[in-house]
């Protein structure tokens, strides 16, 4: 049966008024995120494409977030009462987080595209009228009726910014929501990126979708070994992927770039190579829904393989009752940390962030980082190289203050399903 939503009495449809409309969003999308990524001299070969960078992050960039929220909750050890600061990004972790019931979850992202991604999903699990309503809206591909779910239950609750950004027509005049009508997750810049790496291995002759039809992990290393990795052996794929710019569509900097290189043999087809390896091979299918949006493009029906956290039937009523305690933030992480008081936080998740920014940045964010923490907090993240960044690059002073938990980062690098990351990092505050 197909399910068929009736408008909101107030339903407004686009009828916006620009004064409604922050200037956050109109006019400084690229300009903060730019903040966090110049480097070099504007007209100079980097600045050039430092600025390509920011006007592409100023738009919607991961629709699903690619770093293991499962990972995260273990190695903070999140539970009641903690006091949480995380980057946004897609907001499947935020929403995983709140499984373990902590006090309060503040999330802070400069991409005004994930601020509304994140507001509309916490408006979502407060007024969709189920679990399999949200499944639909968030988990289904090909619900046509989505964004008729948007306009009766989710659009009378959204702030009139993130409002904007989902009711926005495009040149053919469809509604940016209308996405979520077909395959949200083949959109951003993160979608078209997977789809053309669909693109480029169909024109080798491989169709990467082939890997579903094993039945272990034998038979996902066999297809690997078989048909994806000879791609990466290809000239041309090799030459697309020595420019920078070849990924950005995986929200990956000039900068991060450059660090990302390092983790091989010198040639990014080679990190791509072991990446997809680990994605491929080190995880069964049925765990891990990170292959399935990257080989078959959509997230399992419910009972054919894991899903997220946020997704799945058993943590509905947790997150829900907890929803309020998620507050979104379109801020500066150094500066949103500078309003808060000294010792409030107990679990900091910075995800790949460091990767962009310059030595000084690094050690203004710890210094607001260890000013903030209690006690016995905890701070996670990931690095596009398997080693810290840290270490020669923040004064010795401030993680003098830190226990660095080597064997753990490893042992949870390890056990990361989505594959992406060479390196995953915990500090743990150390007792003043």
């Amino acid at each position: 049966m197909t399910l068929r939503y009736p408008l909101a009495p107030k339903q407004t449809g686009n009828q916006l008024a620009m004064t409604d409309v922050s200037a956050d969003l109109v006019f400084r999308r690229g300009k903060e995120v730019g903040k966090a990524v110049y480097q070099n001299r504007p007209l100079s070969k980097a600045g050039i494409s430092e600025r390509l960078f920011a006007f592409l992050f100023s738009g919607l960039v991961y629709p699903q977030i690619w770093e293991d929220p499962d990972v995260d909750m273990e190695a903070m050890q999140l539970g009641q009462g903690h006091r949480v600061v995380t980057i946004a990004s897609g907001g499947c972790n935020i929403l995983a987080y709140l499984t373990r019931s902590p006090a309060r979850v503040d999330a802070v992202d400069l991409n005004a595209a994930h601020i509304a991604l994140n507001r509309m999903k916490l408006e979502a699990v407060r007024h969709l009228p189920s679990q399999g309503d949200l499944f639909r809206f968030f988990g289904a591909a090909d619900t046509s009726h989505n964004s008729q779910a948007y306009d009766r239950f989710i659009a009378p609750h959204l702030d009139p910014v993130s409002r904007h950004y989902w009711e926005r027509r495009n040149w053919r005049g469809r509604r940016r929501i209308a996405v979520f009508d077909s395959n949200f997750y083949q959109t951003g810049l993160l979608g078209l990126f997977i789809a053309m790496g669909h693109r480029t291995a169909k024109f080798f002759g491989v169709d990467p979708a082939g890997i579903m039809q094993a039945r272990n992990i034998g038979e996902q290393r066999r297809f690997f070994n078989e048909e994806l990795a000879p791609v990466f052996d290809k000239p041309l794929l090799k030459w697309a992927t020595s420019r920078k710019a070849s990924l950005f569509g995986l929200g990956i900097p000039p900068a991060q770039y450059d660090s990302l290189i390092t983790s091989g043999d010198g040639t990014m087809a080679s990190v791509l190579k072991a990446r997809l390896e680990k994605l491929a091979c080190d995880f069964p299918l049925q765990n891990n829904y990170f292959a399935w949006q990257a080989f078959a493009r959509r997230y399992p029906e419910p009972g054919e393989a894991a899903l997220p956290a946020y997704l799945e039937k058993r943590n509905y009523d947790t997150i829900r009752g907890n929803i309020d305690r998620v507050a979104i933030h379109h801020a500066n992480l150094i500066e949103f940390l500078a309003g808060k008081d000294a010792g409030s936080v107990d679990r900091f998740v910075l995800l790949d962030a460091q990767d962009w920014m310059t030595d000084d940045q690094l050690n203004a964010l710890w210094s607001e980082i260890t000013r903030t923490a209690s006690t016995g907090a905890r701070v996670i993240f990931r690095t596009a190289a398997e080693p810290s960044l840290l270490p020669g690059r923040v004064s010795t002073s401030l993680l003098d203050q830190w226990d660095y938990q080597d064997e753990a980062s490893r042992e949870f690098s390890a056990r990361d399903r989505s594959a992406i990351y060479g390196g995953f990092h915990l500090h743990v505050k150390r007792a003043a």
